[in-house]
């Protein structure tokens, strides 16, 4: 695998003072769950592996490395631990110190914003990739916002219209970022405020109300709210259609099935395989295949089943969840699964690692699976969160 072309410095060696805890502001518990852990969860489940780099208080880098190990689980390779500054600016600054040659976008991410879902990290870095600039996500301001003296007298009132509230992850081009840090010569509240002070623009994309910071006790007790009503059990659905391809051998649920015709894709068609994955993904958040394994990644062509249900099952791991069950349809006129539907589901069982049972029927000759021109599979998936 290339080495990562993205980065992620995740700041967490604030000391939380508002929050009012003993210890540091990312290593607080939201429903028996570090803040810290709840962003590297997401961090490591995006959809292309990136450098992930914690910054963390001196005293906490230990403690900062096995949480970051337990969400990484086999990308720890690409995960780095260093003690932050006095200051936000000088923590970045660290992490800065120690990216990869290979990365050319940087995100910026507070770990206090430990709810941003995986969507707002990928939207950012498309966005860095599309302009070339800075990129940072922002809500659109509800309320109306009045400008005042030291004093508490308004002086004017602002129009809204114009204003957003910007959140993390921020995103930049890795040698203009580097550059604008090295050029700083004050304290900046954002990581984009130092980067349009070097004279380089910033565009704003649609933040997430997820992405919340996470500040005082009523910010956490709002974190506790929407995560206590979890019930931690998530289900999702998948499908997957493949043309038949007389041409190709057969590979279905990660078995190769002689005498019978292929099926035409990127990979090698394995329909029921992808099925699974969408599943899988589903229920965890994390999108779909198409997403994860797009026909434009060359890691993927000619692939077979179980390399795509390997790596769906590390990112459902890494977005904290445990499979509890699978279940396939097969609507399709060949093959027969009866001589080996329990082979198939004790394969595929062992790569989910949890049971899978797989069905079969046809259309009764209705549609193109009755007509034998290709295979549809429906699949469904039971996740528990892990606790």
């Amino acid at each position: 695998m290339n080495p990562p072309t993205v980065a992620i410095i995740v700041v967490a060696a604030g000391s939380g003072a508002r929050l009012g805890g003993p210890e540091p502001k990312a290593f607080v518990t939201v429903n028996g769950v570090s803040i810290l852990a709840s962003a590297l969860v997401t961090v490591f489940s995006l959809a292309e592996p990136a450098q992930v780099i914690v910054v963390a208080p001196a005293g906490k880098l230990d403690t900062a490395d096995r949480i970051g190990r337990d969400a990484a689980g086999a990308a720890s390779e690409y995960l780095s631990v260093v003690s932050g500054g006095a200051t936000r600016q000088q923590s970045v600054a660290a992490g800065l110190a120690v990216l990869g040659d290979s990365v050319t976008t940087v995100l910026v991410h507070d770990a206090a914003r430990s709810l941003t879902p995986s969507s707002l990290f990928d939207a950012v870095i498309a966005a860095v990739r599309d302009t070339g600039s800075g990129v940072v996500p922002g809500i659109a301001v509800a309320d109306t916002i009045k400008q005042t003296d030291d004093a508490g007298t308004v002086l004017r009132t602002l129009d809204r219209s114009t204003l957003v509230a910007v959140q993390t992850p921020q995103g930049f081009p890795r040698a203009q970022l580097v550059d604008a840090y090295a050029a700083a010569d004050r304290e900046f509240t954002d990581d984009a405020a130092v980067f349009a002070a070097a004279g380089h623009p910033v565009t704003v994309v649609d933040g997430d109300r997820l992405a919340f910071k996470i500040t005082t006790s009523w910010d956490l007790r709002r974190a506790e709210s929407l995560t206590t009503n979890d019930t931690g059990i998530r289900t999702g659905v998948g499908m997957d259609v493949h043309a038949h391809d007389d041409a190709a051998p057969l590979w279905l649920g990660g078995l190769y099935w002689p005498d019978e015709p292929g099926l035409a894709g990127h990979s090698d068609g394995d329909a029921l395989s992808h099925a699974v994955c969408d599943a899988l993904l589903s229920a965890a958040g994390l999108g779909d295949v198409g997403d994860r394994f797009g026909t434009s990644d060359p890691r993927f062509a000619g692939a077979h089943g179980d390399v795509f249900i390997n790596e769906t099952i590390r990112l459902v791991k890494g977005a904290g969840y445990s499979v509890g069950n699978v279940a396939v349809q097969l609507i399709a006129n060949r093959p027969k699964l009866a001589g080996r539907r329990s082979e198939l589901e004790r394969y595929l069982g062992g790569l989910v690692g949890a049971p899978v049972s797989v069905a079969a029927t046809t259309s009764d000759g209705l549609g193109f699976t009755g007509r034998g021109d290709g295979i549809a599979v429906i699949a469904t998936a039971l996740l528990y969160r892990d606790r």
